[in-house]
């Protein structure tokens, strides 16, 4: 990764003095150790008519693995074919960012104990980045900053020169420029954009990053006209943490519009008499209606295909009416996390004895599965290839055919309402489809028609009077005729 910030001088007041700004000397190359790799600060030119300091990060691939343990970057669709081969250690980042933070930490602040006078001077200030991925393409590159008095040169990196036909990749050129910023509000406008663009950090977001958000945007984020999304890419869409920012941003914003302090503004209550009351995650809705609805059915064997990382089975185990529960994945993975989930090594022998986890593909027929009251499953669906739902259609409606099969799956129609997912993707980075509830119904209802079952339509979570709930749940039960004769 490679940064360079430019600066032009006059004999007065020449250029070098950059190098007092950012406290690193022009006649030295220098190298700091990071968490991912080392960070080295050299300066190309070092003239009283023109200074330029260069970051270049060299990222260790193989130490950000072991640190990361798939969070972020890490564990994002990007480095889902290698995790050792990838664009982290050549395009700009969270990497860089916090690299910026902790080599430059002083003129982030805007400190300079040898020349004090310096840091509150705005300067001829130029910062080129050769490679920066930018989700959302140039046009949010300008949105972001051309509103902090920047003026912007990006220009696409095309996927490949030879072959022009295959149109533009995600990344950019940039280059900014200004006279009108301090260095230490140029550096903070780059560790928050920077990840913002790749929309991606290698690091775990905890609740603290709010509070960094907040000091670092100091006086430029709250006005900023593209604040909710800066906002919600930075806190790594985190809804909760999201919500707690803009809040308070809000509250900056009141009070530098009445000229009063923030505490003056946000003194409506004196203490909290109560907890807030937290929306029910989605997940949990989902949850607790699959778990009504099995109970509805007088189900006692359940099997949850697709069980994934078993929260469901957990949830199941809890009612005694389940007598029987059994967790399918094709993910050994997934079924190693369930297992510790559960504690099965730990579980007592009665309890033990009520569930199961193995391993099987819902794309074929499985002796296994038949003889079950019921089937799971739960966000599922979305997960196969179109033409792969035939298969599992009759592996477990045409082989295993439980008497309740109750199916589960995002309602595209309500993707409008998140705002932090962008127009026209999907809510996971696997899905390989989502469907309206008119698809979704005309499905069910084919499959129901072919295999002998009736089907009913549930809704899951709060339901918009214009685009519906978020997720759709039908409900299949075999038919009497069908039962008798299967029996």
């Amino acid at each position: 990764m490679f940064l360079t910030i430019t600066t032009t001088g006059t004999p007065e007041q020449p250029a070098t003095d950059l190098g007092y700004l950012l406290h690193k000397h022009p006649d030295k190359a220098q190298a700091f150790s990071t968490s991912y790799g080392t960070a080295h600060v050299l300066y190309p030119e070092a003239e009283a008519g023109r200074c330029t300091a260069a970051l270049l990060l060299e990222v260790d691939a193989v130490a950000l693995v072991r640190r990361g343990k798939g969070k972020g970057r890490g564990g994002a669709p990007d480095a889902a074919l290698a995790q050792y081969v990838n664009d982290r250690p050549y395009a700009a980042s969270s990497l860089l960012a916090v690299a910026l933070s902790g080599v430059f930490s002083s003129a982030m602040k805007g400190v300079c104990n040898a020349r004090p006078e310096l840091p509150g001077q705005a300067r001829p200030l130029r910062v080129e980045v050769p490679a920066l991925p930018a989700r959302g393409g140039p046009d949010l590159v300008r949105k972001l900053f051309e509103p902090l008095g920047w003026t912007v040169t990006v220009e696409p990196v095309p996927l490949d020169t030879e072959f022009p036909d295959w149109g533009d990749s995600r990344y950019v050129r940039l280059a900014l420029e200004s006279d009108a910023l301090t260095l230490a509000e140029a550096l903070r406008h780059l560790y928050v954009l920077l990840p913002v663009l790749d929309d991606a950090k290698h690091y775990w977001v905890a609740p603290d990053e709010v509070d960094k958000l907040l000091r670092v945007g100091e006086g430029w984020l709250p006005g900023h006209p593209e604040q909710r999304l800066i906002t919600s890419r930075y806190l790594s869409r985190r809804w909760s943490l999201t919500r707690q920012a803009t809040e308070r941003l809000e509250l900056v914003r009141l009070a530098e519009t009445d000229d009063s302090e923030v505490e003056e503004i946000d003194n409506a209550v004196e203490a909290e008499t109560e907890a807030e009351e937290k929306p029910t995650p989605l997940a949990v809705q989902r949850r607790e209606a699959i778990v009504t609805a099995l109970r509805q059915s007088g189900a006692a064997r359940v099997l949850d295909l697709g069980c994934g990382q078993g929260q469901l089975v957990q949830t199941l185990l809890k009612d005694p009416a389940f007598t029987e529960i059994v967790g399918v994945d094709v993910s050994m993975r997934a079924l190693t996390i369930a297992s510790r989930r559960l504690k099965l090594d730990r579980m007592g022998e009665r309890q033990a004895s009520r569930v199961q986890l193995f391993q099987g593909s819902l794309a074929y027929t499985d002796v296994r599965l038949k003889g079950y009251d019921a089937a799971v499953l739960s966000e599922v669906i979305e997960h196969l290839d179109l033409p792969r739902l035939p298969a599992l259609e009759y592996a477990v409606f045409g082989s295993a055919r439980p008497r309740t099969v109750l199916v589960t799956t995002p309602n595209v129609e309500y993707n409008v309402r998140w705002e932090s997912l962008p127009a026209g993707h999907v809510r996971h980075g696997d899905h390989r489809f989502e469907w309206t509830r008119a698809q979704f119904r005309a499905w069910a209802e084919a499959v129901a028609e072919r295999h002998g079952y009736g089907v009913a339509f549930e809704p899951v979570g709060p339901e918009d009077p214009e685009v519906g709930p978020p997720t759709q749940m039908a409900a299949f039960t075999l038919t009497a005729q069908k039962e008798a004769k299967a029996a």
